[in-house]
């Protein structure tokens, strides 16, 4: 038996202005029963509650104030809902309704209460159909057209496959709406910065994420050894073959990564407190040495933060590099930032000398 999470945006369940097209949510609903009756578990993130709520709202588009978007979210996700559970209902499952924020998953007593409904739901045969609570949540902490929060489902259910559906049959070289030399990448064994360039920005009015979203959904899920397609689903079966790796898009491979629970939480799933700046011999001893941090290479930092929070580390161009749990309070590591380990240990006590140790370190950069 396999576990598998879909995640499917606005734009594949609605039309170009807006509104929900309650013929998509059916075919999805089919697809993904289909999957289900092949004897999988299957988990449904969906997008597509601000953008069902604006026109029944009265606004014109897609609107970008935070209080507009929250209010279409509260219509949009009762019309979500609705659609979902009639089109479930007629291929004899129940669907449930799973509203997450970014803090369920930064909170591991909140994270494992999230597991274990969504293991009973499973367990029941019920559709877990997982939105983001847009509205009640804040810009800085949102998930971004879900592709995020899809991935940190995947990671959190322990996954066998996600499948990322969008209205683009894969990642391209460069846009292929727009250049007709583009070459579809069909399987990806590396995430590097590279592959971000290929990526633009939102594909339609009515969503929020484009394919960089996308691709570093990929990275975290595969990061938590969760094998990861997006791509397209149009015809019925599409959505079987994606899974048997015969879809209409690009694939990831997790054969380079595969980090323990831990080391998931810290790298995505926390919240960071902070942001400890180091310099380039700190960063090449974090990324390539397997060193970990010390107060020499630490050149700045920010924010308000106690020994066994979680901070993120930036190079000198103040690229994010990494996360990790730090030892020290900040205004300790503010006293001591550059100093060498015998000056350190003169001027403030601390647990353990390193700023960040080796085995509380996450790389961002692969």
């Amino acid at each position: 038996m396999s576990r598998i999470v879909v995640k499917i945006g606005s734009s594949s369940l609605t039309s170009s202005e807006g509104g929900l097209n309650r013929e998509k949510v059916r075919f999805f609903a089919g697809e993904l029963t289909k999957l289900q009756s092949a004897g999988n578990q299957v988990l449904l993130v969906t997008s597509g509650a601000v953008a069902a709520g604006f026109t029944s709202i009265g606004y014109a588009a897609r609107p970008k104030a935070l209080h507009e978007k929250q209010a279409s979210a509260a219509v949009g996700q009762a019309l979500l809902m609705q659609a979902y559970n009639e089109a479930f209902q007629e291929n004899g499952i129940p669907a449930a309704q799973i509203l997450l924020t970014r803090s369920d998953f930064s909170n591991r007593k909140r994270g494992l209460n999230a597991v274990n409904t969504l293991e009973e739901l499973l367990h029941r045969g019920v559709m877990p159909v997982i939105n983001e609570n847009d509205t009640v949540s804040v810009d800085e902490l949102k998930f971004g057209d879900n592709d995020t929060l899809s991935a940190l489902v995947a990671n959190l259910v322990k996954a066998h496959k996600l499948a990322i559906i969008t209205d683009m049959d894969g990642l391209y070289t460069d846009d292929p709406r727009k250049n007709a030399d583009a070459v579809r990448i069909d399987r990806v064994d590396h995430i590097g910065d590279e592959l971000f360039q290929f990526a633009g920005g939102a594909g339609s009015s009515v969503g929020t994420g484009g394919m960089r979203s996308k691709i570093e959904a990929a990275r975290i899920a595969t990061r938590g050894g969760v094998p990861v397609f997006i791509g397209r689903v149009t015809e019925p079966g599409d959505l079987q073959l994606a899974v048997d790796e015969n879809g209409k898009g690009t694939y990831f491979s997790t054969s380079l990564h595969n980090l323990p629970m831990k080391k998931q939480w810290v790298g995505f799933h926390s919240y960071s407190h902070g942001t400890v700046t180091v310099d380039q011999g700190a960063e090449r001893a974090l990324l390539s040495g397997g060193k970990s941090l010390l107060p020499a290479g630490v050149t700045g930092l920010n924010g308000d933060f106690h020994p066994g929070d979680v901070v993120e580390v930036a190079n000198a161009e103040g690229a994010v590099i990494g996360r990790g749990i730090i030892n020290y309070a900040s205004w300790q590591l503010q006293a001591v930032a550059g100093l060498t380990t015998e000056e350190v240990q003169k001027r403030v006590e601390v647990h353990r000398i390193e700023v960040i140790h080796r085995d509380e370190w996450v790389s961002l950069k692969d």
